[in-house]
């Protein structure tokens, strides 16, 4: 293995730690290594927004161990920021710090650094190589890959379904499918989203709390409800408290917006055809919120809906090992006039969890949004 490659996943081992924690910024780790190539002198991945990125954490990191970082080269899995957001500069820090050389998987997809940061280090006399880790790394950002190029997160839609693909009974009993090991590993999907989203119906009928228990979570996602008729009860379990809380209504309705709001919910009209929530819209607008993963938790009308307006990336699929007969589907949409217009997906993994078989399938060619750019 190359030296570059080995180090760039430590770098990559590092950004993993930062799934959860760094939303809405990328997930990023950085690696400091000695000018003999050999001795790693510091380490760090990026920290809640407005805390410090990975390049300054690994650069506190060297200091703390009493390692002089002139002439290292930085390892880092994204190309270190060049604007004034939340913190300063990163490339200006490894500049002052007198690193030599950045090796980075990729270059940063937000318009305000977009190869700014590597023409920075390259001005002020250091070498840059961009390429290893790059697959990997921008796997593990997809979500904020998605936002800055499309304008929209990145939708990966969860379902718990009998092997027949059922997810309820035809009365709407669900609980539970599937075994508390694929729930648990649900719950973790969900810490690494920036917002849940579920529909009115599976807020009355299921009282979701959408939030993640079964793992350990440095922070909870925020919910989203589509609710046309702005129906949501004021006691439903997705009112917790130091959470946000998005209703997209269709409609306007003074009282209901305010008793929503009064309870710490903010109510956004988007209104589409025939009466219902302009999906797309709610999309382009949780963007600009900045979230970068949204993780679909609905019943089969609401899932039909994204999945025949086309805003589904992926979904994530638990079959258990029982069949059902009768009862509710996956998603209600179709009929389809031929097998062409069906939704092609691609499979990325499959694997057990309990007695149970995940599937993660990617909507064809959809990942592939960001062509590479020149660095």
């Amino acid at each position: 293995m190359h030296p570059h490659d080995l180090f760039m996943q430590q770098a990559l081992a590092l950004a993993r730690r930062a799934v959860g924690l760094s939303e809405p910024n990328p997930r990023v780790g950085c690696v400091l290594v000695a000018p003999d190539g050999q001795r790693v002198l510091g380490e760090g991945s990026t920290q809640p927004a407005g805390q410090a990125h990975a390049e300054i954490m690994a650069l506190r990191d060297a200091a703390a161990r009493g390692h002089p970082v002139t002439g290292a080269t930085a390892y880092v899995t994204l190309e270190p920021c060049s604007h004034h957001g939340r913190t300063g500069p990163c490339c200006d820090a490894l500049l002052a710090a007198g690193v030599a050389r950045v090796v980075a998987a990729l270059p940063d997809p937000n318009p305000l650094v977009a190869g700014q940061g590597f023409a920075r280090l390259r001005a002020g006399g250091m070498e840059v190589v961009v390429g290893p880790g790059a697959e990997d790394s921008r796997e593990l950002n997809i979500g904020f890959f998605s936002r800055m190029v499309r304008g929209v997160p990145w939708v990966r839609m969860k379902i718990a379904a009998s092997l027949d693909g059922r997810t309820a009974l035809e009365n709407g009993a669900s609980q539970w499918i599937t075994s508390a090991q694929a729930r648990a590993d649900g719950h973790a999907w969900r810490a690494r989203a920036g917002a849940v989203l579920t529909g009115i119906g599976t807020v009355r009928e299921d009282n979701p709390r959408l939030d993640v228990r079964a793992v350990a979570a440095p922070r909870q996602p925020d919910v989203v409800v589509v609710d046309s008729r702005l129906e949501t009860p004021v006691g439903a379990n997705v009112f917790q408290p130091g959470r946000r809380l998005f209703i997209y209504g269709a409609a306007a309705d003074p009282q209901r917006q305010a008793a929503l709001s009064a309870q710490g919910a903010e109510v956004v009209l988007k209104p589409g055809a025939g009466g219902k929530v302009d999906l797309p819209a709610l999309l382009r607008d949780l963007a600009g919120r900045e979230i970068n993963e949204l993780h679909v938790e609905a019943g089969h009308k609401l899932n039909g809906s994204l999945l025949r307006e086309g805003l589904v990336d992926e979904l994530l699929v638990y079959l258990a090992p029982r069949l059902i007969g009768l009862g509710r589907e996956m998603a209600h949409f179709g009929p389809l006039a031929d097998l062409g217009a069906a939704v092609p997906l691609e499979f990325r993994s499959s694997e057990r969890v309990g007695p149970d078989l995940r599937v993660v399938a990617r909507v064809a060619d959809r990942d592939r949004f960001a062509p590479p750019r020149p660095a």
